[in-house]
This record gives structure tokens, sequence and C-alpha cells, in this order.
């Protein structure tokens, strides 16, 4: 079965995943009708069909530069307001959880973790 993914957020990380996960294809919402139903076509004939330009966005942007335990502090950072908080929610100390932010928000060049998150978030990493 051919799954197209037509979606509103052309994400450089979301194509990247939902090609990874199997799907023909990835069009934005907005691409003219004339395009979508080509696509569609195109997708059920077995060729995969990616938005030229978000494919041209995912080579240049790369991959998440996050490890997975980096990605796994940032995301939990949504629901924790403080340090204290988010250590005690990954069994870490607060120490390692200030060294892995510092390394997260030095990655991904954000002065803070709410724009760390909003960076990975833009991207498609999270």
């Amino acid at each position: 079965m051919s799954r197209l993914i037509l979606t509103t957020f052309g994400r450089p990380g979301y194509l990247r995943r939902a090609m990874t996960g199997g799907a023909a294809g990835f069009l934005l919402k907005d691409a003219p009708a004339a395009e979508l139903s080509s696509a569609i076509r195109r997708a059920m004939a077995g060729e995969r069909i990616v938005d030229p330009g978000l494919a041209a966005a995912a080579l240049s942007e790369g991959d998440s530069p996050l490890t997975p335990r980096e990605h796994e502090v940032l995301a939990s950072s949504r629901e924790h307001a403080t340090v204290a908080q988010l250590a005690a929610a990954l069994y870490l100390s607060p120490g390692t959880t200030r060294n892995h932010l510092s390394t997260i928000m030095g990655k991904l060049g954000a002065s803070s973790r709410t724009e760390a998150l909003r960076i990975a978030e833009d991207k498609g990493w999270m």
C-alpha cells in the first residue's frame, strides 16, 4: 500500500522521518490541485514523490546533531519547569542535566533551552 503524506509542516526532519517510515511521498498541502492529483496517481503507480524544495532543504539541513539521550532531555524539558524537576523525571543529577542542556544549546546554537526546543521543532527533529 502506498502512503503519500500531505502536510502543512514542510520541515526537513519530518520528511526524513516519513520517508524512513516507508512513505511513498511527502508533499505540502498548498501545492496546486493538478500537482497533488498527479502525485497521488504516481505514488499509486509505485513512484516516490517528494516536494523538490523540501528535498533540497532536507539534504542541506542534515540529521539532528543530538544524541538519543540529548533528544530525551530536550523533549522532557517541555514538561518540567526547573532543572531539578527535569533531573528528577529523568533520574539524573541536576549537574548532569545542566551539562546535557548546555551541550544541546551549544549544538543547536541556542541561548536557552526554550530556544533549543524551538529550533529542534522548527527543523522537524522533535
